[in-house]
């Protein structure tokens, strides 16, 4: 593995490998860049296939991070942590707490939070070796509603700028992936009227999301081919590939998972061909960001949902850029992104 020539490919500032055998541990931490601030970014913990696909991913989300912090108007930069191994052990204390003194070891210029794989409980146990960590019990907490309000937000911006209305009535809308965000948003949407199909691997997610919502169940492989208007994953990323890019049929492609994109280079400007609407994932899921920013701001719950409903707005932006300049919006998103964080370079660099 050429680590710095990845590094160097993604613009990352720092990484840090940290080993804890006798515990289990074995963590990577990714700064990408520190620009507007300190790097925030979740610890996901994941049983990869090898050491350079946790490393790949933590700079992947890691670079995510920044540009989803620069659009949304936050003074934070990105960063990511990775942890090696299997997320159903009960064994859980020194694993995270091995992970808040890795965290503790660079001393500000990263906070984590709760990602895929880990949980609130898990993060008080990192919070009893550093104090730089939010999404904790008694303050924000689960940021899930708020990501779902946040989507639920950048979906209904779709629909107006695809549509001249954003009215999700009876809109049929095809959610994959059922866990915490991707229930709080069928709950979103089943409120205002929408259609659902969905489908997640776990089948009692599925027969819940069923029963409280009127949802129809599809199997995981179908979700690409039924004929809805909007697709929204909300499951794990690279959804939309060359395998399933000529099985979608939606006028519409915005959900919660990162990385949506296999490659966001050839996919993005794809769907600009196929006439599908995408809202950027890093731009439509930034609501757990803000909510986790909010705590560190002291802000009211309100304010944290108020801040993810801005998402809305600002999606419809990059959609009015991308559509002047001919490019795709995930292009458009970036490009805003870059331009925040370069006005700010000239300012300070403080991280």
């Amino acid at each position: 593995m050429v680590t710095f020539d990845l590094m160097t490919e993604g613009g990352h500032e720092q990484l840090v490998f940290w080993n804890d055998p006798e515990f289990g541990y074995r963590g990577i931490i990714a700064i990408h860049d520190t620009t507007l601030g300190p790097a925030l970014g979740g610890t996901r913990f994941w049983d990869y296939e090898c050491d350079r696909d946790a490393t790949i991913d933590a700079l992947r989300l890691s670079r995510g991070m920044t540009f989803k912090a620069a659009v949304t108007g936050l003074n934070l930069g990105g960063g990511k942590s990775v942890i090696w191994g299997d997320n159903r052990t009960t064994d859980r204390e020194m694993i995270f707490r091995a992970h808040g003194r890795a965290v503790e070891s660079l001393d500000g210029r990263y906070i984590t939070a709760e990602d895929v794989g880990t949980s609130p409980d898990d993060m008080d146990y990192v919070a009893m070796e550093t104090e730089h960590v939010v999404g904790l019990h008694g303050r924000s907490g689960d940021p899930s509603p708020v990501t779902a309000y946040g989507v639920y937000q950048g979906i209904k911006a779709s629909a107006a700028f695809r549509y001249g209305d954003d009215s999700l009535a009876d809109r049929h809308v095809a959610v994959q992936g059922l866990g915490s965000v991707g229930y709080h948003l069928c709950e979103d949407l089943a409120a205002e009227g929408a259609r659902l199909s969905v489908t997640d691997i776990d089948q009692a997610s599925v027969e819940r999301v069923v029963e409280e919502f009127g949802a129809t169940a599809v199997d995981p492989d179908t979700i690409y081919n039924v004929d809805a208007d909007i697709f929204a994953p909300c499951a794990l990323g690279a959804v939309v590939n060359d395998d399933t890019l000529e099985r979608f049929t939606v006028d519409i492609i915005a959900g919660a998972a990162n990385n949506i994109l296999a490659r966001s280079a050839v996919h993005g400007p794809a769907l600009l061909e196929r006439d599908i609407v995408y809202a950027p994932d890093y731009v439509i899921n930034a609501g757990g960001l803000i909510n986790v920013y909010g705590e560190i701001l002291g802000w009211t719950a309100e304010r944290a949902k108020a801040k993810a409903g801005e998402i809305y707005h600002t999606l419809l932006r990059i959609f009015e850029l991308a559509a002047t300049e001919g490019s795709d919006t995930n292009a458009a998103a970036t490009r805003l992104a870059e331009e925040r964080l370069g006005r700010v370079r000239h300012l300070h660099r403080t991280w």
